[in-house]
């Protein structure tokens, strides 16, 4: 094993004593030199981020003579300017498309119809991202591409979305009337549109869609995005977000990550004066690099947040093969990379979804990863049982969870309360699993017994109690692919309608998400029409949380896909009481065009309500955004926060249920939580934050611990404070905590 670099070495004499081992350097060493080669083999291997093919197009573009064929030239160009437009060329690609596009104009309009009509939708792709890049990105407001676009989000720069209008018209008029790909075009036409001000009026009457659609069905404040005013809007691609206090101030920290395998992890400390930091280089950041999702968990027990990197998704069979990473924070946001180490490293497999438990309630948490197979790559998702003393063993085969599937959705919960933690795992293009914890060390897959194994081409998933019945509830988002036949470029806009016509309230072939309402047993019953869950929403990064702090979880949905006409809003859904779940996601402002990944929903400034991070970007070059921060404007409602500390129970106490009683108005309403990260993609506090509504104490609160099924329970606590409970004290401490405001 190669000795660790001089760097490495400067930058571990300031980490605390324990993290100076000469295994945890070998290990980091190990893998950057591992990344390394990730980012090496990438051009040849990625299908999205490779740069051969874009140069071996355009030494053939160089080379073509004077007089080759209009349409071997219009193919020419047409590849070349789609290898661009994914490359991030924007305005050559518009230059490419826009020369083949005046060529087949010269050979008569009748002449390659279903040529003209791809080309036609490239070009006004093309254009609609080069305006997107010139305004959302260069003059970005804290209303740019955010749908409805109001005054203030219109485009200073218009010149190629007005070319995308009249292109995407154009191809309209093409297609038959109603058919899905003239339907897509309408939809973007009307985006664009908007983003120059000329909506709804700019649009041809026959293909104008109706504002009533960029309405909520309910009033709701709007949030506003400041994240570039803290500076926290990284500009990469589609990644993973997790909100955690790394360094132990007391503060709320934001890690990021982006597939880009060539851009390190970004760590923002939570500053004093109400800013924010980039500590990356001093958390030792550097060069460790990509990763699609993230999850922290404190997995050794020493009372900090570490963070598990997940690499490989999306990419089939070998070439997905990258390494995930375990970093182990020292407490004062130091990292080392101890994968290889610890025995996470020993096989490498493409993945997005993971999850922290302590399934057989050692005290300790176990890893459980779910991994991409499919009928050419047949690789097992990892089971990791914690052996308790810095190391974990794959189990998986053992315990019965290899799926074999293409996962990319994995969440625990205890779904029939019986002590033992279950584990759920959503797939792509299968049935999904339930796998029910046999307290032996096994597990039985009881999805389709139990009715839980839809949608078939899911995504993000959680457990969670959305009626607070005591009961957990199962959520699981759909995110639709197109067959074999139609995956080549975009589709041209077939991966778009499903979305499209969902909101126009048309019929469609695609698979709604699911919210399976538990019966406390292990049973379940689909609720998702009767919950106002029917709807289409391309959902990738998703999280729960309180946004108004009534006592009921609301969800946020990141929308999209990787093809640059994915371009649906971002979803809010405001959970109203437990009887109906209510889209405010125009009203909220949280409509936002761009790809929506890693979701967090966390009180950043201490002001007793919850804010929404998300981790922007997509899965090209051209596609890269900043992150988002939605500051809430407050509901003037109570809550409290708990920080769990276990004993006998891992450090976290991550897996423990909560119930907590509280009085409004003279009405006794009971809350339940799991505590956990939230969602899959996107990792929250492990401090529970409970909205109370109107109550001004809690009369009752009672813990159960995940390791022993022991309960703990305090009378007449105060709310809108911070309650730090040991596992065996007798008393919470309760902790004042001042709001810190962010800085202007």
């Amino acid at each position: 094993m190669a000795a660790p670099s001089i760097a490495l070495l400067i930058v571990a004499a300031s980490l605390a004593p324990q993290e100076q081992d000469e295994g945890a350097l070998a290990s980091h060493e190990r893998m950057l030199a591992e990344l390394d080669r990730v980012e090496q083999r990438t051009p040849q291997e990625n299908a999205y981020l490779e740069t051969v093919l874009v140069g071996e197009y355009r030494g053939r573009l160089a080379a073509a003579p004077a007089d080759l064929a209009a349409i071997e030239r219009v193919q020419l160009v047409y590849t070349t300017g789609v290898l661009e437009l994914r490359s991030g060329d924007l305005e050559r690609a518009v230059e490419l498309l826009q020369e083949g596009y005046d060529i087949l104009n010269g050979l008569g309009v009748e002449a390659y119809p279903k040529l003209r009509q791809r080309l036609l939708y490239q070009l006004a792709l093309a254009n609609l991202r080069l305006g997107e890049t010139q305004n959302c990105i260069a003059r970005h407001t804290s209303q740019s591409c955010i749908l409805p676009i109001a005054k203030g989000g219109q485009y200073a720069v218009q010149g190629a979305a007005r070319a995308a209008l009249g292109y995407f018209l154009e191809f309209a008029a093409g297609e038959a009337e109603g058919a899905p790909r003239q339907l897509t075009a309408r939809w973007l036409a009307n985006i664009a549109a908007m983003a120059v001000g000329e909506f709804p009026d700019g649009v041809p009457e026959a293909h104008r869609l109706s504002p009533k659609l960029f309405e909520s069905e309910a009033a709701f404040p709007a949030f506003e995005d400041i994240a570039p005013r803290l500076g926290i809007n990284v500009l990469d691609m589609a990644g993973g977000a997790a909100v955690e206090d790394f360094d132990g101030d007391g503060r709320l920290d934001v890690l990021t990550s982006t597939w880009d395998p060539a851009l390190s992890l970004t760590l923002f400390l939570r500053s004093a004066d109400g800013g924010f930091t980039d500590h990356t280089e001093q958390a030792n950041l550097e060069g460790l690099r990509g990763g699609l999702n993230v999850v922290h968990a404190d997995y050794d027990g020493d009372g900090d947040a570490d963070v598990l990197v997940l690499r490989g998704a999306w990419l089939h069979g070998e070439t997905g093969r990258h390494p995930n990473s375990l970093l182990r924070n020292d407490g004062d946001a130091h990292f080392l990379d101890v994968t290889f180490l610890v025995g996470l490293g020993d096989g490498h497999y493409p993945t997005q979804a993971a999850g922290w438990a302590d399934y057989d309630n050692d005290g300790d948490l176990d890893l459980y990863v779910g991994n991409e197979a499919s009928q050419r790559a047949r690789y097992p998702s990892q089971l990791f049982s914690n052996q308790g003393d810095g190391t974990f063993e794959d189990v998986a085969r053992r315990a019965g969870v290899i799926n074999m599937r293409y996962a990319k959705g994995v969440d625990w919960g205890d779904v029939d309360a019986d002590g033992r933690i279950d584990l759920y795992v959503s797939n792509q293009l299968d049935a999904n699993r339930l796998y029910m914890n046999e307290a032996d060390g096994t597990f039985e897959d009881v999805a389709a017994e139990r009715g839980v194994q839809d949608p078939r081409q899911s995504f993000a998933t959680w457990f969670w109690d959305y009626d607070n019945d005591g009961h957990l509830d199962l959520y699981v988002a759909s995110y639709h692919q197109l067959g074999p036949e139609d995956n080549q470029g975009s589709g041209e806009g077939l991966r778009l309608y499903p979305a499209v016509a969902s909101l126009l309230g048309l019929p469609h072939d695609a698979e709604p998400a699911r919210l399976y309402r538990g019966d406390g047993r292990g049973g379940f019953t689909d609720v998702s029409a009767n919950l106002g869950l029917g709807g289409i929403s391309l959902a990738m990064g998703s999280n729960y949380g309180d946004l108004d702090n009534d006592g009921w979880l609301d969800f946020y949905l990141g929308t999209g896909y990787p093809y640059f006409d994915g371009v649906v809003p971002n979803q809010m859904y405001r959970n109203d009481a437990g009887r109906r779940f209510v889209d405010v996601t125009f009203a909220g402002g949280f409509g936002h065009l761009q790809k929506g990944h890693g979701v967090v929903f966390a009180d950043l400034d201490d002001d007793g309500d919850q804010d929404i991070f998300e981790q922007m970007g997509g899965g090209f070059y051209a596609d890269a955004y900043g992150n988002v921060l939605y500051e809430n404007p407050g509901f003037g409602r109570h809550w409290v926060k708990l920080a769990l500390h276990g004993e006998a129970s891992n450090r976290s106490g991550i897996g423990a249920r909560l119930e907590l009683r509280i009085r409004e108005k003279g009405r006794v309403r009971t809350l339940h939580r799991e505590v956990s990260t939230g969602g899959s993609f996107g990792s929250n506090p492990l401090t529970q934050h409970i909205g109370l509504g109107e109550a001004t104490r809690i009369e009752r609160l009672e813990v159960t611990w995940p390791a022993t099924g022991k309960k703990q329970t305090w009378k007449d606590l105060p709310t809108d404070r911070l309650l730090r409970i040991r596992e065996g004290t007798k008393d919470p401490e309760i902790v004042r905590v001042p709001p810190l405001p962010f800085a202007d």
